[in-house]
């Protein structure tokens, strides 16, 4: 009887990323693309009716992030094994992703056959680290930057304060709700180390996590 397949789900916001790396898993005789999803929203809308064996990732996609995808569909697919794929190598980021519920954390700059072996090491119950981000948790700590761990929502929250918004014109810009508005300003505040709008927005700027006003 053949050996079952390892079965792969791909996320990411770019088409030719989606597909290449669909391609590579194709290419290899015992794993089988599943699908792909173009965002965090898609991959939680899509995800759980498959329940694949190993999710890739994309670390960085806007609203939702790879990381809280990963936070939300793990705990409804506690057999599906995720891999964070990012450009960042971050303390912040790695401890993030491995918190959230993922098994691996790899650079996107990693060769078709790293990722190989990174899909069938997670599938086999092993965690996998790239070097870069092994390094970045035990090698010599450096100061925190403030904002390092800002989720893409709260980034784009902070980019509107700095354009003037107020709560109410945030709300309606994101379609979201008021109290949803003060609970991400309040994370800001505590991520930032601040208790105002303004040093909120002047941090953001200094540190470059928002565009320049």
């Amino acid at each position: 009887m053949p050996k079952s397949k390892i079965r792969v789900f791909v996320v990411d916001d770019h088409p030719l990323i989606r597909n290449g790396l669909a391609a590579m898993i194709d290419a290899e005789d015992d794993l089988e693309s599943v699908g792909e999803a173009s965002s965090g929203e898609e991959a939680v809308r899509l995800l759980p009716g498959l329940a694949p064996d190993v999710v890739l990732m994309d670390q960085v996609m806007a609203k939702m992030d790879g990381i809280e995808a990963t936070e939300t569909l793990s705990r409804q697919l506690p057999q599906t094994k995720f891999v964070i794929l990012t450009s960042l190598v971050e303390p912040a980021l790695v401890r993030r992703a491995m918190g959230a519920g993922a098994r691996g954390f790899v650079l996107k700059t990693a060769s078709a056959h790293e990722l190989v072996a990174a899909i069938r090491n997670v599938h086999g119950g092993r965690r996998v680290l790239d070097a870069e981000a092994t390094d970045s948790l035990f090698g010599t700590p450096r100061e925190p930057i403030p904002g390092d761990d800002l989720t893409a929502r709260e980034r784009e929250l902070l980019a509107l304060m700095a354009r003037g918004y107020n709560n109410q014109e945030i709300a309606t810009e994101l379609g979201i709700g008021l109290p949803t508005v003060k609970f991400h300003v309040t994370n800001i505040f505590g991520k930032l180390a601040v208790d105002n709008r303004i040093d909120a927005v002047l941090t953001a700027l200094k540190h470059k996590l928002v565009p320049p006003v």
